[in-house]
C-alpha cells in the first residue's frame, strides 16, 4: 500500500502543480495572451490523451522480469523530473518563441508523465480482483498524489513570492521529488508486479479497442462520470488563483497558501469517501460529495470580495466583517475539496468493475481509454476557459507577481471568473450525478471472493 500509494507521488505533484499555477504562469509571468495560454494547456491534455493507447499497447506487450508495467516507470523517471523543472522557465523572445518552447517542453513532460502514470494507474486491476482492496489501493494511490500535491503547494507558496525565479527553483525541487518517489515505488512494488495478472499477450487494432469498449456500457457511464467530474475539478483549479486574487482580492502573499486547505479536506475527504463507499456504497458516497461540492461551488460564485484595505491583521478580529469573509472562502474552499475527492475516488473504485465484465479483462486498453477521453476533456475545458476569458477581455502581463502590480480586470472578465468557478463546475458535476442512474453496485462473486 505504501510503494502504490508513492506510485502516484510523482504525477499527483506534476499536475497539482500545473493544474494550480500554469495558466497564472503563463498570463501573469510569460506574458502569454489567455487564448494561447489556453491553447497550451489544451495541448498539454490533448498530446497526453493521444499517447495514451500507445503506451497503453507497448505496457501491455513488454515483457521483464518484473512484470510489464515497471519497466516504463522506471524509465520515464528522470525525464519527468526534467522536463517538469524545465516547463517553468522562461525563455526570451517573443510570444511566438515562447509558445514553441513551451510546445517542445509539455510534449517531453506529457510523454513522460503518460510513461508513468498509465502503466502505474493499470496494477490496480492486475494486482487483486477483490473490490475492498482494489479500492483501498486507490485510496493510497490518491492519499500519495494528495500529500505530494500538498507539499508541491507548500513548495510553491513559499517560493514564488520570488517572482520567475521562484517558479524556476519551485521546478527544479519538485522535478527531483517526482524522480525519486517514482522509482521508490518501483523498488517496493517490484516483488509485487512479479506476481501481478499479467496483461493480453495479443495485439489489438485500434478499431477493435473501440468497438470492445463502446459495447462495455459500464465503461460507457464511468468515463462518462470521470470526464465529467474532472473537468470541473481541472477548470476550477486553472481559474482558482486567478479568482482568488483578481475577483476575490485576496493579498497575494496569502493567496498562494490557500489551495493548500483545499487539498488538505481532499485528503481527509479521501479517506472518508473510502471508508464510506466500504461500509455504505460508491455511488451513496458520490451522491453525497457530490453535493457537498456543487453546493460549495455556488456559494463561491456568489461570495463578496474583499475590501482594497484588508490585510492578514484583520484576520485577528473575528468580529470585523473582513475577517467573516475570509473565514467563509475559506470554508467554502474547505468544502469543495472535501467533496471533489469524489473524483479522484470513485471513477477509478469503479473502473475493475467495467474491466472485469470484459471477459478478457485488458486492464491496459481499458485504463488508457478512460484516461485519453478524460484528459481531451480536460484539454477542451482549459480552452474554453482562454477563449472565454479571451472574449471577455481578461488582460495578460509579465508583471502580475503581486496583486499591486495586476492590471485591474473589466467587470466582464470578473462575472466570467466566476462562472467558470462556480456555475460550470456545478453543472459538469450535477451530469456526472445524473448519468449514473441505474447502476448496479453490488460487486460480482470474483471481486468479493478471498
Amino acid at each position: 500500500m505504501i510503494s502504490y500509494g508513492l506510485g502516484d507521488s510523482g504525477t499527483g505533484l506534476a499536475a497539482t502543480q500545473l493544474g494550480f499555477y500554469l495558466f497564472p504562469f503563463f498570463t501573469g509571468a510569460a506574458g502569454l495572451p489567455a487564448f494561447i495560454a489556453g491553447s497550451l494547456l489544451m495541448v498539454i491534455k490533448v498530446w497526453d490523451a493521444i499517447n495514451d493507447p500507445l503506451i497503453g499497447w507497448l505496457s501491455d506487450h513488454t515483457k521483464s522480469r518484473w512484470g510489464p508495467r515497471l519497466p516504463w516507470m522506471i524509465g520515464a523517471a528522470t525525464p519527468l523530473g526534467i522536463s517538469l523543472a524545465a516547463i517553468w522557465w522562461v525563455p526570451p523572445g517573443n510570444t511566438t518563441e515562447k509558445t514553441a518552447y513551451y510546445i517542445a517542453i509539455t510534449v517531453l513532460l506529457m510523454t513522460a508523465y503518460t510513461s508513468v502514470n498509465l502503466p502505474f494507474a493499470a496494477l490496480s486491476t492486475e494486482l487483486t480482483p477483490k473490490t475492498s482492496i482494489r479500492t483501498r489501493l486507490n485510496a493510497a494511490r490518491f492519499t500519495g498524489s494528495i500529500l505530494a500535491g500538498l507539499s508541491g503547494l507548500i513548495i510553491a507558496a513559499r517560493l514564488l513570492a520570488n517572482g520567475n525565479d521562484g517558479y524556476l527553483m519551485m521546478g527544479r525541487i519538485t522535478g527531483s521529488l517526482a524522480t525519486i518517489t517514482t522509482l521508490i515505488s518501483c523498488w517496493g512494488l517490484a516483488p509485487f508486479a512479479k506476481k501481478a495478472r499479467k496483461p493480453i499477450e495479443k495485439s489489438e487494432p485500434f478499431k477493435l479497442q473501440l468497438k470492445r469498449i463502446l459495447k462495455n456500457k459500464r465503461f460507457i457511464q464511468i468515463i462518462g462520470l470521470y470526464l465529467l467530474l474532472w473537468c470541473g475539478l481541472q477548470l476550477m483549479q486553472t481559474v482558482s488563483l486567478i479568482y482568488l486574487e483578481q475577483v476575490m482580492k485576496v493579498p497575494t502573499g496569502f493567496s498562494k497558501w490557500i489551495p493548500i486547505p483545499f487539498q488538505i479536506s481532499a485528503l481527509l475527504g479521501l479517506q472518508f469517501w473510502s471508508f464510506y463507499s466500504n461500509r455504505y456504497s460508491r455511488l451513496k458516497a458520490l451522491y453525497k460529495g457530490g453535493s457537498i461540492w456543487i453546493t460549495a461551488c455556488l456559494i463561491a460564485m456568489l461570495l463578496p470580495p474583499l475590501s482594497s484595505d484588508f490585510s492578514l491583521g484583520n484576520l485577528l478580529n473575528i468580529t470585523s466583517l473582513e475577517s467573516s469573509k475570509m473565514l467563509l472562502l475559506l470554508l467554502t474552499i474547505t468544502l469543495v475539496g472535501f467533496g471533489a475527492s469524489t473524483a479522484y475516488l470513485i471513477p477509478w473504485s469503479l473502473l475493475p468493475d467495467a474491466i472485469d465484465a470484459d471477459p478478457e479483462k485488458p486492464a491496459g486498453i481499458y485504463t488508457a481509454w478512460m484516461v485519453l477521453i478524460q484528459k481531451l476533456g480536460i484539454g477542451l475545458s482549459v480552452q474554453l476557459l482562454g477563449l472565454l476569458l479571451s472574449l471577455a477581455g481578461y488582460i495578460s502581463s509579465n508583471e502580475c507577481l503581486k496583486i499591486t502590480s495586476c492590471i485591474d480586470q473589466p467587470d466582464s472578465a470578473i462575472t466570467t471568473i466566476r462562472i467558470c468557478m462556480g456555475l460550470i463546475p456545478s453543472l459538469l458535476v450535477g451530469s456526472g450525478i445524473y448519468i449514473m442512474k441505474g447502476w448496479n453496485d453490488t460487486p460480482s462473486p470474483l471481486q468479493t471472493a478471498n
